[in-house]
C-alpha cells in the first residue's frame, strides 16, 4: 500500500507537465502577435487621439484616426 501512494505522488508530476505542452500549441502562427493585454486596453494612444476627435468633430470626420486605430488594435492581435 506504500507503494500505491508514491506511484499516486508520481501521477501528479506527470499531469503537471501536460499543460505546459499545449500552453505552447496556443501561441499564435507565425506573423500574428500574441495578445498581452484586453482589448480596452490595447493601443492607449491611438485610442485617446481618436476618441478626442469624435468628441471634438464628430465620428464622420475621423475616418482617418478610426482607421488608424484599428490598424493598433490588429497589428496587436486582434480581429477587427
Amino acid at each position: 500500500m506504500g507503494n500505491n501512494m508514491s506511484q499516486g505522488a508520481t501521477a501528479p508530476s506527470v499531469s503537471a507537465a501536460q499543460p505546459v505542452a499545449t500552453a505552447s500549441a496556443a501561441v499564435p502562427a507565425a506573423g500574428e502577435k500574441p495578445k498581452t493585454c484586453k482589448a480596452c486596453c490595447a493601443c492607449p494612444e491611438t485610442k485617446r487621439a481618436r476618441d478626442a476627435c469624435i468628441v471634438e468633430n464628430g465620428e464622420e470626420n475621423c475616418s482617418a484616426l478610426i482607421e488608424a486605430h484599428k490598424k493598433c488594435m490588429r497589428d496587436a492581435g486582434f480581429n477587427i
